[in-house]
This record gives structure tokens, C-alpha cells and sequence, in this order.
């Protein structure tokens, strides 16, 4: 990905760091789609799983399985094994680390007999308060040089609100 950088960013509030992060691909997607170029190209929260199915691959956080569930084109065995491994780590939340999830995902794959569950926090380093980040620095740029009056504001609110975790 040419023009791309990677980075962990550190938070302290994650209900706070969410808020801002909403806000701030919010902004830059209205700018994308008006433009063509989005400088946030993938972002990945410490608890991110993705799960495998006919589709494809549906990502969500480990504590909102319930609410991604319905999204999932599996068969119903396979659904009844997703929701009671899920239930069982979500019950312990409090006390969850990367750790944890890497090898509940290994338990789970086990159990569905293949690999269709997916953690990569755990290889990059990721721990609670932590999320991955891939900003196209070529689009910054690109936008930077071209944006004038309401749209230069909003992009301009979005980089100095994501500069504060960079």
C-alpha cells in the first residue's frame, strides 16, 4: 500500500477514544466520498474478531457478538457454537486480555473442527487501550492541497483531532 503508515495508538478512555474515532471517520468519509480519498484505511481495536462465513469475512468486538450474530450466513450448529463460546468470554469482560481472546479463538476453531474465527491483535502487539491504525498519508496530502472553506474545516477538525493520538 504505497503512501500508507501503520501505527498503534495509545488511548486511556475508550469510550472517549470511540467518540472521537466516529467523529473523525465520520468526517473523513463525507470528505471521500465528495473527493475520492479516505486518509483512514483500516483501523483495528485491541478485542476485534472476524468470523468467516458465506460471505465473507464480518468483523465486530467481542463483547457486540449478539448484535452480529444475525449478520452471519452459517448453519445453525455452527451459529449455536459461535453464541456459547462468545457468551462464555463475554461473561468474563472485566478481566479479559489479548492473551485471553488468542486462545479463545484457538478453542473455537477447535470446536468448529476449521479455522473460521480470526484475532490479529494478539500478533500486532495489541493490548486493551490500544488500537492499530493505516493512514494514507498520500491522501492527507492530496486533500490538504486541494480542500477550501467548509470542507478544509471539517478535514482540518478531523487531522488535529486524530493528531492527538498520533
Amino acid at each position: 500500500m504505497a503512501g500508507t503508515v501503520s501505527k498503534v495508538i495509545y488511548f486511556q478512555d475508550e469510550e472517549g477514544f470511540l467518540n472521537n474515532m466516529n467523529g473523525i471517520m465520520e468526517a473523513f468519509s463525507y470528505l471521500a466520498g465528495k473527493y475520492g480519498r479516505n486518509p483512514i484505511e483500516g483501523i483495528l481495536l485491541w478485542d476485534y474478531v472476524g468470523v468467516q462465513d458465506e460471505e465473507g469475512v464480518k468483523v465486530f468486538r467481542v463483547g457486540e457478538f449478539s448484535y452480529a450474530e444475525g449478520t452471519l450466513k452459517v448453519d445453525l450448529e455452527t451459529l449455536r457454537t459461535l453464541e456459547r463460546y462468545f457468551d462464555e468470554i463475554e461473561s468474563k469482560w472485566d478481566e479479559l486480555g489479548v492473551d485471553d481472546i488468542a486462545y479463545f479463538v484457538d478453542m473455537l476453531n477447535e470446536a468448529l473442527g476449521r479455522e473460521m474465527v480470526f484475532y490479529e491483535a494478539y500478533a500486532l502487539g495489541l493490548d486493551r487501550n490500544t488500537a492499530y491504525i493505516i493512514l494514507n498519508v498520500a491522501s492527507i496530502h492530496y486533500l490538504d492541497s486541494i480542500l477550501e472553506g467548509k470542507d478544509r474545516e471539517i478535514f482540518e477538525e478531523a487531522v488535529h483531532s486524530l493528531m492527538r493520538y498520533i
